[in-house]
């Protein structure tokens, strides 16, 4: 796609695109307006929602569900469908509407019940409630960062699979973004990187009605956004996106000369059709009310029946199923004859769709030779690597920081512009980028991407690491300077809040393993878990432990198991994570030369541990065990659940300092004497 062409105006575009058949367009404006027909009533039944999108939007659903998508709504998980993303997903009646139409598991009582409780059309699109959906959004600008993860992940599978005589990815991804994601920082991360890598297969859609929820755009943001899009190398289009000409002028040449990302800035009306409040924030975020449907019905020419759903749209939908079918079964036949001539490939594609491990997983990760002491980021790395040509659904990256949280894969190349083949993705410094992408590389269906950075950055990522978490992504965080014993960066850099703010993340699995053996086991647990899992690693080196060494289902697997073991009625039981639990059995031998017995557990993974059954809990935490002591260099929120009210937490309830590791320990009571003074 030349420049010249990406920068002219609409009218040199079209005179080199043949124009939409009249009876097609005829049919795409009586589909957009029962788009926003059926958005006006499905927010007014609810006294809650955003009917503004879906009315200024509508004549783009029409022409993508019904036209311009390659989809089977019959098969939504079709490996080489286009993917469409609502980032702006207070818009979320938009896509339900075009969902139900076109022909997905969407009813017309789902419409009714939108934003209910138990219904498939909550108040935001969420990807593991409703057929169609491909990512869950709501948090502005996040269906971006999914989007390019998507795109990305798309092109890293043609690079491995598409032969010169079968493509089994030639599919692109769409997002249709609006002002709040332009404006959100995250779109800047991710539409910079994929500019860089010239993701050719990726198209963003700009929502441009110039109004914020809170009024117009302009009281809040000036910028050139078309500028700002052209310096991160994309291409940029500027159209009405209310004028069925100019969208299908636009997207016809995007379909078939695309180089580079583009951007469509599609300039609506908000609430179209509303002779009272279209254009203006009004129409945002709240219902138009009974008296501004009606008006907005009779402007339009839409039947004032709650609901309305011509039989000729239904009928043009119906139709057009069989034609979405073929265009699934050419693609069997492509793949048929791709796996007869390529069964290596054949055998990394199941492997990757099914996300196969070994058999011997564990017995592999045991025969790992690993010199202790070692830090858990470099065991990390150990383990990686040695796993790596046995699972190629695993995909690396780093927020710039590779050669310090141990993230690359040493065998295999970078990803770089036009050169999708390696396994290692530099995110550059973009921690909330890099989370989000991630999401969208699992989302293809192929991939489990693990990502790195240091565990105080976490912070930037949580939004991200959230939605992965709610939506069940496997995606694995590689956490790397888990706490003050880093040392001299300093405060800004060493995490003391963190282990407790990601372990209130529900459906996100926290392991801190104390030494190799706890790392190996660690990614058994990540990679079998269906859903995000953070590995916390020190960046000091640390002993292998004698009690560490069971078997998965005996230690790590079961969260929180026992490594020293009491020689009569525990007088202490001491529970710790990480680096700390070789202080603790320190600790316990200092305890049992004063005539004391001691039980030390390891609990490497709360939410593991939390799932066994009350048998095993009671046996590892419950009953008499003397004294309850937790010690973990990091604030004490959460332990009193397993050591009770009257338990002493060894924690830290305050920042830290720069200064070496050694010199802190001692300054925060984290040396064996400062522990015994605090229980004795």
């Amino acid at each position: 796609m030349n420049t010249n062409l990406a920068e002219s105006n609409l009218t040199g575009i079209n005179q080199k695109t043949k124009a939409l058949d009249p009876d097609l367009k005829q049919m795409m404006t009586k589909i957009a307006n029962t788009i926003r027909g059926l958005s006006m009533d499905a927010v007014q039944k609810a006294d809650s929602g955003h009917p503004g999108l879906p009315m200024g939007c509508a004549e783009l659903g029409a022409y993508l569900y019904g036209y311009y998508l390659r989809q089977n709504p019959k098969d939504s998980k079709w490996i080489n469908r286009d993917r469409f993303i609502l980032s702006a997903g207070h818009g979320s009646m938009w896509l339900y509407s075009c969902l139900y139409l076109s022909g997905y598991k969407i009813t017309l009582d789902d419409i009714k019940h939108f934003r209910q409780l138990h219904s498939c059309t909550p108040g935001h699109p969420e990807s593991f409630m409703t057929d169609g959906v491909e990512t869950t959004t709501g948090p502005l600008g996040q269906g971006v960062g999914n989007a390019v993860g998507q795109a990305l992940g798309l092109k890293l599978l043609a690079a491995k699979f598409n032969t010169e005589k079968h493509r089994l990815f030639d599919n692109k991804v769409y997002v249709l973004m609006g002002d709040g994601c332009v404006m959100e920082g995250i779109s800047s991360e991710v539409s910079s990187l994929a500019g860089h890598l010239k993701l050719d297969n990726l198209v963003a859609i700009y929502d441009a009605n110039n109004v914020s929820l809170d009024g117009p755009l302009p009281d809040c943001c000036s910028e050139d956004t078309k500028a700002r899009y052209r310096a991160y190398g994309w291409d940029v289009f500027e159209i009405d996106g209310n004028d069925l000409d100019a969208i299908h002028a636009v997207f016809s040449q995007v379909r078939q000369h695309q180089e580079r990302p583009c951007l469509i800035v599609a300039h609506t009306i908000i609430g179209k059709g509303s002779p009272h409040k279209a254009g203006t924030s009004k129409a945002h975020g709240s219902p138009l009310g009974p008296d501004e449907v009606k008006a907005s019905k009779e402007a339009l020419g839409i039947p004032l029946e709650d609901f309305y759903v011509p039989q000729a749209v239904l009928d043009f939908f119906q139709n057009k199923l069989p034609k979405d079918a073929q265009e699934e079964e050419k693609w069997k036949q492509t793949f048929e004859a791709w796996a007869r001539e390529n069964p290596e490939k054949l055998k990394d594609y199941e492997t990757m769709l099914h996300n196969k491990l070994p058999e011997d997983l564990e017995q592999r990760l045991d025969q790992i030779q690993i010199k202790a002491p070692i830090s858990g980021r470099k065991a990390s790395q150990d383990v990686l690597n040695a796993i790596a040509d046995d699972l190629p659904q695993l995909y690396g990256g780093s927020a710039d920081l590779s050669s310090s949280d141990m993230t690359m894969l040493k065998k295999f190349p970078l990803v770089a512009p036009g050169q999708f083949q390696g396994r290692n993705i530099k995110y550059g410094v973009r921690e909330f980028g890099m989370a989000t992408m991630a999401i969208g590389l699992y989302q293809t269906g192929f991939i489990i991407p693990y990502i790195g950075t240091f565990l105080t950055f976490s912070d930037y990522m949580r939004n991200s690491i959230r939605l992965a978490a709610l939506q069940h992504a496997h995606v694995v965080y590689q956490f790397t300077h888990d706490s003050i014993f880093l040392g001299e960066d300093g405060p800004t850099h060493q995490p003391v809040e963190h282990y407790a703010a990601l372990r209130a993340i529900p459906q996100l699995h926290v392991i801190r393993p104390a030494d190799s053996h706890e790392v190996r086991m660690s990614w058994i647990a990540a990679l079998q878990f269906k859903g995000p899992t953070a590995i916390i690693l020190s960046r000091q080196n640390l002993p292998d432990l004698e009690g560490t060494k069971v078997p998965y289902a005996d230690g790590v697997g079961r969260g929180a198991y026992i490594v020293k073991r009491e020689k009569a009625k525990p007088d202490f039981t001491l529970m710790a994570t990480g680096s700390e639990l070789s202080l603790a059995l320190n600790v316990a031998d200092e305890l049992e030369k004063l005539g004391k017995a001691v039980r030390v557990i390891s609990m490497p993974c709360w939410e593991l541990f939390d799932q066994q059954n009350e048998e095993y809990k009671e046996s590892v935490v419950g009953g008499d065990i003397g004294k309850r002591v937790s010690i973990e260099a990091g604030v004490d929120l959460g332990w009193h659940k397993y050591i009770g009210r009257k338990g002493i937490a060894i924690c830290l309830e305050r920042f830290g300092a720069s200064a070496p590791a050694s010199v802190l320990a001692k300054e925060y009571g984290f040396t064996v004497e400062d522990i015994l003074a605090r229980i004795l």
